[in-house]
């Protein structure tokens, strides 16, 4: 039986995303006021900047992979404009709906797609753009995501990647005390639910960093890949470009 991590635990490998589906249908609901409380709003400047770094524009098509309620794709809509497309995705059925939800809420109608990343339905060399913000780190096989996200990107295509990462030495201590000790509780308070925002905390700590992440998506098929290191290292912004 092959294993892998889910946070610190170890799993059999083909169980994990049913232990990731069980955090995010817990946590569904109240994901977006639990993103504003627990990064204090800087996660809507973490996406801004990745759509300002995107190069998107009007006609491209985009690929928003792991795109929960929907925000960022909502945001590249708006550059894409009535020629373009953009297609939310997400593995989890209850992230996906609420999004969509959310969206039809604000009167946008987006092509939405249950899917999981490492089999992605889609074309070879159909996006200009493709996307996951705070996803990769929840996949089982990222070598394999990696690997769909470049054929579903046409030559010259940009894969942006936003995840949380290695925060920089003289940070590392306050943001221990606070992913381990904070997060939980305002996870328990919010949420109802301390366990999934430990499982986040842990999630982080076992994600590639900086260069390990830039090193597999080389390794993908990315000839150039840029990292943009935001907030100390709380998160980083990794940019491939498809041969």
């Amino acid at each position: 039986m092959s294993t892998t991590h889910f946070g610190f635990k170890q799993v059999d490998e083909t169980k994990k995303a049913q232990h990731v589906r069980g955090v995010f249908d817990s946590v569904a609901n109240k994901y977006d006021i639990m993103n504003d409380l627990m990064s204090m709003g800087l996660h809507r400047i973490w996406k801004a900047y990745t759509i300002a770094a995107s190069g998107v524009r009007e006609g491209h098509k985009v690929l928003d992979i792991a795109g929960g309620t929907g925000d960022l794709s909502e945001a590249f809509l708006k550059r894409v404009g009535t020629s373009g497309t953009v297609v939310h995705t997400d593995i989890n059925e209850a992230m996906l709906s609420t999004g969509r939800d959310r969206l039809l809420n604000s009167g946008i109608a987006l092509p939405t797609t249950l899917c999981d990343a490492e089999k992605l339905p889609f074309p070879t060399d159909t996006f200009d753009i493709v996307t996951v913000a705070f996803g990769l780190r929840n996949m089982t096989h990222k070598d394999i995501a990696l690997k769909e996200m470049c054929r579903v990107l046409k030559p010259g295509g940009r894969l942006l990647v936003l995840e949380f990462s290695k925060v920089a030495k003289p940070l590392e201590k306050a943001y221990d005390w606070y992913s381990f000790k904070i997060l939980p509780k305002l996870g328990q308070l919010v949420a109802g639910d301390a366990e999934s925002y430990q499982y986040l905390a842990e999630s982080i700590r076992m994600h590639p960093d900086q260069a390990t992440l830039k090193a597999m998506m080389k390794e993908a098929g990315f000839g150039h890949v840029d990292v943009h290191n935001m907030t100390g290292g709380v998160v980083a912004l990794h940019l491939g470009i498809k041969c």
